[in-house]
C-alpha cells in the first residue's frame, strides 16, 4: 500500500512539473474578447492617472543595472491604500465609452498597478512566478483580480484578450510589466493618452538597447525570450524580429545587427524586480 502511495505521489509530482514547465514556455495567444472593442472615437474625456503616477515616482528606482526596480519592502501602508484606491477608481470607469487612446493608457496602467498589488500582497517572494493562481499555475496571471463593467478580469485577460488583439502593436510588450528583472522596465511615470505613443517608443528603445533585450556577439544574436514567446507579434519569424529590433537600435547595435540573419539563443530572468535583488 505504501509503495502504491509513493508511486502515485511521484507521478503527481512529475505531472505538476511537466505542466509547469510547459506553461513556462507556452505564452498565451491573442484571443479577442469582443466586448472590449467598444469605444467612442468622439469622446474627449480624459482619465486621471495622477495617483498612480505619484506611486511610481515615489517607489520606482533606477538601478545601476539599467533595470528599474521597486523597493517593495519599503512601501508604506498609506501607499498601499493609495494604490488600492487608484485600482478601485479605474474599476468604476465605463471604459467602453472612451476613445481608443484613453483605453490603451487605461488598460496598461491597470495591468501594471494590479501586478504591483499582487506582488505587495505576497512579498517577500523570489519571483512573481512563485505567486500561484491555481494548483498547476506558474504565476498569478490567471487569477480574477478586478471587475470592470461587470466582468471579472485576469492579467491574462487584459494582455492577451484586450491589449494584444485590439491594438495589434508589438510595443505593448514594452509597456506591461511582469515584475521581473528580464521584463522591460516599469516606467517611473504613468501612461497617458497624450503621451503613450512617445512612451512606447522610448520603452522599446530602452529595452532593445539593453543587454537583457538584445546582445550580439559576432553573428550570434541572443534576445529576450519575449521575442520567442510572442514572435507572432514581431513579424512571426526571426527576420521579422530582427527587422523590429533595427527600428529602435542605437547606431552601434544597428551596425552589429546588419550581418545577423537569425536568432541564435534567448533567455529571461524571472527574478523579482526588487531593489534588494542582486
Amino acid at each position: 500500500m505504501q509503495k502504491r502511495y509513493l508511486y502515485g505521489l511521484t507521478l503527481a509530482c512529475l505531472l505538476i512539473q511537466a505542466i509547469t514547465a510547459t506553461q513556462a514556455v507556452a505564452a498565451p495567444k491573442p484571443k479577442l474578447w469582443e466586448k472590449w472593442t467598444a469605444h467612442n472615437p468622439n469622446d474627449a474625456r480624459s482619465i486621471d492617472h495622477t495617483r498612480w503616477g505619484r506611486f511610481l515616482n515615489k517607489h520606482v528606482q533606477s538601478h545601476v543595472s539599467g533595470v528599474n526596480r521597486i523597493a517593495y519592502g519599503q512601501v508604506s501602508d498609506s501607499s498601499r491604500a493609495s494604490l488600492q484606491t487608484y485600482i478601485n477608481g479605474l474599476a468604476q470607469i465605463p471604459i467602453s465609452e472612451f476613445n481608443r487612446q484613453e483605453q490603451l493608457a487605461y488598460w496598461v496602467n491597470l495591468y501594471n498597478a494590479l501586478t504591483v498589488k499582487v506582488v505587495l500582497g505576497r512579498y517577500p517572494v523570489r519571483s512573481i512566478r512563485d505567486i500561484k493562481s491555481g494548483l498547476f499555475s506558474s504565476g498569478p496571471w490567471g487569477k480574477k483580480l478586478v471587475t470592470v463593467e461587470a466582468e471579472q478580469l485576469t492579467l491574462d485577460d487584459i494582455e492577451h484578450r484586450i491589449l494584444r488583439p485590439i491594438w495589434k502593436d508589438p510595443r505593448i510588450h514594452y509597456a506591461v510589466n511582469c515584475a521581473a528583472i528580464g521584463c522591460p522596465n516599469l516606467q517611473p511615470i504613468a501612461f497617458t493618452a497624450a503621451a503613450i505613443s512617445t512612451l512606447l517608443d522610448q520603452a522599446a528603445a530602452e529595452y532593445i538597447n539593453h543587454p537583457r533585450g538584445v546582445t550580439v556577439n559576432g553573428r550570434m544574436l541572443v534576445v529576450s525570450s519575449i521575442y520567442i514567446w510572442f514572435q507572432t507579434d514581431f513579424g512571426d519569424s526571426d527576420e521579422g524580429v530582427i527587422q523590429h529590433l533595427r527600428q529602435y537600435a542605437s547606431a552601434d547595435l544597428s551596425k552589429a545587427l546588419a550581418t545577423v540573419m537569425k536568432i541564435s539563443d534567448d533567455g529571461y530572468d524571472w527574478t523579482l524586480n526588487d531593489i534588494a535583488a542582486p
